[in-house]
């Protein structure tokens, strides 16, 4: 049986973050992807936003790690050369009885760590977008936008120059822990079984699955999946902004917000639809044509001038969420050992936004954990 020190499971932005961190710890390190290729899913299927850390509630692990985490994406991606932009981002009241709630999120946002956002009358923020409609707005100029496939083949260049390894089509099914290490039972066409000091599980959307069927652990420690289907649709033709746009937060659910990819194309969503709870591959990413249809009152609200029509279906994701749709968002749930008793195991769920700018702070967090 092949030995290593740490096996991470999901080679999606978080996994690959925290194995690469793992390996440049002096740990030989493999990562274990069920799919064809790194990323596949959530990691890819996203708004690509670096966040700036405004909206989660203060002390939270989503507020901490997405600060912290930032900015250490933006030095990342500075040294090695992935591709991103410092655009901003506006966050906007489309009436009066918003704007305390702007005020509100300046000081969560304060509370959190982050200094740089700027209030702006509705003149103010129209005279930088000239197609907004607005009664106030915040701007956030440390809010980017990134290549996400970029970013993943970085961290998985780094994970191998420190002799990591990602292995694809190596799906696991079962784990075994033990006092002396754990063994992982994988499949594919050449199943297998590996035992690894250390175990990440960091499968996403089968995070918790992974977790039910891991022998040791507490199964009331596991908490229940539930699948969030968001859709995308793209502008046709130009855009008129050159920052993002976001409507004040609903619930859980951040609104039809227009985002920029780095070519300079507009995209609106993603929308809200809950999945039966019963889930297996494949999958379903179809984006279906009639569902932007509430988008458009939704994005006139901001963007009065949105044409008929312009909406194209472009792409889904899914949220990998642990909540129910009529209770409020909780934060990222990691496991440790501190939390179920078992040396070398890390569980990582509802990692969903702000998962991808919070990677390596997130990575820091499991390997600390561990420490």
């Amino acid at each position: 049986m092949h030995e290593v020190d740490v096996a991470v499971v999901g080679a999606g932005v978080v996994g690959l973050a925290i194995a690469r961190e793992m390996a440049q710890r002096g740990l030989e390190t493999l990562v274990l992807e069920s799919q064809q290729a790194i990323g596949t899913g959530a990691s890819s299927r996203n708004s690509e936003v670096i966040h700036a850390g405004l909206y989660y509630p203060e002390g939270s692990l989503k507020a901490r790690l997405c600060v912290q985490g930032k900015q250490r994406l933006y030095e990342f991606c500075e040294s090695h050369g992935v591709a991103h932009q410092r655009c901003g981002k506006l966050l906007v009241a489309t009436d009066d009885e918003q704007l305390p709630a702007l005020d509100q999120l300046m000081t969560r946002a304060a509370t959190n760590g982050v200094h740089d956002l700027q209030w702006l009358s509705a003149t103010q923020a129209m005279a930088l977008e000239p197609q907004l409609a607005c009664t106030g707005a915040i701007v956030s100029p440390s809010t980017g936008i990134i290549d996400s496939h970029g970013l993943m083949l970085a961290l998985q260049g780094d994970l191998q120059r420190a002799g990591g390894v990602v292995a694809l089509s190596s799906p696991v099914h079962r784990i075994s822990c033990g006092a002396g290490g754990h063994v992982l039972h994988v499949g594919g066409q050449d199943p297998t079984t590996l035992a690894a000091g250390i175990v990440v599980n960091a499968a996403g959307l089968w995070a918790p699955l992974l977790a039910q069927h891991t022998e040791g652990l507490n199964p009331a420690l596991v908490p229940r999946a539930r699948f969030c289907k968001g859709s995308y649709y793209a502008l046709a033709g130009r855009t008129p902004f050159s920052r993002l746009i976001y409507p004040l937060p609903q619930d859980a659910w951040l609104g039809v917000h227009l985002t920029l990819d780095l070519g300079g194309q507009a995209r609106f969503g993603p929308d809200v639809q809950w999945l039966p709870d019963a889930q297996a591959e494949p999958l379903d990413y179809a984006v279906e044509p009639s569902r932007a249809n509430v988008f458009y009152a939704a994005v006139r609200r901001y963007w009065p001038g949105l044409p008929d029509g312009a909406l194209l279906p472009a792409y889904s994701g899914i949220r990998p969420k642990i909540h129910a749709c009529d209770e409020p968002a909780p934060d990222f749930l990691i496991q440790g050992p501190q939390d179920h008793g078992i040396e070398g195991l890390v569980n990582l769920f509802g990692i969903e936004s702000p998962g991808l700018t919070s990677c390596l702070a997130l990575a820091d967090e499991v390997a600390d954990r561990l420490a």
